[in-house]
């Protein structure tokens, strides 16, 4: 009887035992597959980081040549002095017909 009880318990123990190492690989694959991932992903993310750098680089170089920046400017003004013009028509206009709208007799 004793050797039935001492051969069960060697079979629960090896079982546990078992059932613990398969835990620990299973917990130690997804741990490495994790690691992986966030690797990729910084990796990834570095690289995307390096090219807004260049990218920024790139816009501070152009940012320095004024040229287009003030024949732009140039079409700003010129298109600013003629809604100026315009707005000025514009006034009149209203003014001559609020004039004309006083005097014209209404139902």
């Amino acid at each position: 009887m004793w050797n039935t009880l001492i051969y069960l318990a060697l079979v629960v123990g090896f079982l546990a035992g078992s059932a613990a190492i398969a835990y620990l690989v299973v917990h130690v694959l997804r741990s490495l597959r994790a690691l992986n991932r966030l690797r990729r992903g910084v990796g990834g993310e570095l690289e995307r980081l390096a090219d807004l750098g260049e990218a920024t680089a790139d816009r501070l170089e152009s940012a320095g040549d004024t040229e287009q920046l003030e024949s732009s400017l140039s079409r700003l003004r010129a298109d600013l002095a003629r809604l100026a013009v315009l707005r000025q028509a514009l006034d009149e206009a209203n003014a001559t017909f609020q004039r004309f709208g006083l005097a014209y007799p209404r139902k």
